[in-house]
């Protein structure tokens, strides 16, 4: 809405007060003013006089006119100054300037409805009616120096009214202006809101998809594998078995988890994945009967929480990515050492001794891809010379420390350095 646009019932009460206090005010200084002139002084009507009932009913329809300002302030207010002027030939006196409490009023409540502007030919109206009324009765009276402040007088009737009323629409419309910055402010944050969820939940759809697949591909080895063992070795396709009941608890375990950050006051103390957890990871498909080889350094750089959690995810969807496309193919996890400030890892697979499954989704790379560029690492997979496949990933570090890592096996390699 522009300035000075404002619907005018919101000024109803306003005109209403304006009008009772109009026609209190200058019909209660009517009757004060014999008193204050001297009574029998003859400059002003004595009460009961034709003259004092003229004036009074002008008066009163002033006040009530100005009840009528915010409905139509461009004729409302000439109309009130220009009632003044049927009280000359009745000759008031000083009691002419009564009439300019009404003005007054109804140029303040037409300026705080509709402001200045449009205000601009019915106020330069007012200003000459108000002039041409006092400059009459002041000229009927032969006070030449009432003639000469005739022009001042209608000005200043005009201008402190208006001057008061532009202070309130200047108010007014710096509040409307605040408020509209809050709102603004508001559904800027909301949006903020929105578009920060929109990416959880996009991050989410990727974690659903790395642990399902992980779980999943683990779960498809070892029902592959029973349905061999069912027959020529029992115990071992119920040991089989068991490892299957093992991996779905792990997956729905995982699954409730993750969509218990949707949920409000949920239990989320469970630490995201590190580097540590690589171990546990490769030991798992190691018992769901994946030959992996895990290469841990003696050392190791520490890198921050964030990237540990986005190397894990890596190895965790490179082997299951494995499991699918290369099965039965060896695979090798490499953490390296410190590379100028980088921190190398690496998942290879072998040549498949099965047939492919066939081309996947494609989101688990690109997954990769968005989790490495979230904590400026860098991404690079692709076939190997031996015919297997490569993921390898850049972390960068954070403070070195030189504890040794003591989570892996008893049995692991040690660091093989190229």
């Amino acid at each position: 809405m522009p300035p000075f646009s404002q619907p005018a019932h919101q000024f109803r009460p306003l005109h209403r007060w304006a009008a009772l206090g109009t026609g209190v005010a200058s019909v209660g200084m009517l009757l004060l003013l014999p008193g204050a002139a001297g009574t029998g002084s003859g400059l002003v009507p004595a009460p009961g006089d034709a003259a004092w009932w003229a004036v009074a009913v002008v008066l009163s329809m002033q006040a009530a006119t100005v009840a009528w300002t915010t409905r139509a302030p461009g004729a409302v207010v000439p109309a009130v100054a220009g009632m003044a002027l049927v009280l000359i030939p009745a000759s008031p006196g000083p009691a002419f300037s009564l009439t300019a409490v009404a003005v007054m009023a109804s140029v303040f409540v037409a300026v705080a409805a509709r402001g200045v502007r449009p205000l601009r030919g019915s106020l330069l109206a007012a200003g000459v009616l108000l002039a041409v009324g006092q400059f009459v009765t002041a000229n009927a009276r032969g006070t030449g120096a009432a003639v000469a402040g005739a022009v001042p007088q209608a000005l200043l009737v005009i201008g402190l009214p208006l001057l008061a009323g532009s202070v309130l629409v200047a108010r007014r419309d710096l509040h409307e202006a605040r408020r509209l910055e809050l709102e603004a402010l508001r559904r800027e944050q909301e949006a903020l809101l929105e578009a920060a969820i929109s990416q959880q939940r996009a991050a989410m759809s990727r974690e659903l998809h790395d642990i399902a697949a992980h779980h999943l591909s683990g779960i498809a080895m070892m029902a592959a594998a029973v349905a061999r063992q069912i027959d020529t070795d029992p115990a071992t396709a119920k040991l089989s078995v068991g490892q299957i009941r093992e991996q779905s608890r792990a997956v729905l375990t995982d699954l409730r988890r993750l969509v218990g950050l949707l949920r409000e006051g949920a239990d989320v103390a469970r630490p995201a994945e590190t580097l540590d957890a690589v171990t546990a990871l490769v030991r798992a498909h190691r018992a769901a009967g994946a030959e992996i080889r895990l290469v841990l350094p003696d050392q190791r750089a520490e890198a921050g929480p964030l990237a540990q959690l986005v190397a894990y995810r890596m190895v965790q969807e490179s082997l299951a990515n494995a499991a699918v496309h290369a099965p039965g193919a060896p695979c090798t996890v490499e953490v390296g050492t410190d590379e100028g400030g980088w921190l190398p890892i690496s998942v290879r697979n072998g040549v498949p001794r099965a047939p492919d499954q066939g081309p996947g989704s494609g989101f688990g790379l690109v997954g990769m891809a968005e989790r490495a560029q979230l904590v400026g690492a860098a991404l690079d997979h692709g076939p190997t010379a031996e015919g297997g496949w490569e993921v390898r990933l850049r972390l960068p570090l954070g403070e070195t420390v030189g504890a040794a890592n003591g989570a892996g096996d008893a049995h692991e390699e040690p660091a093989r350095h190229r």
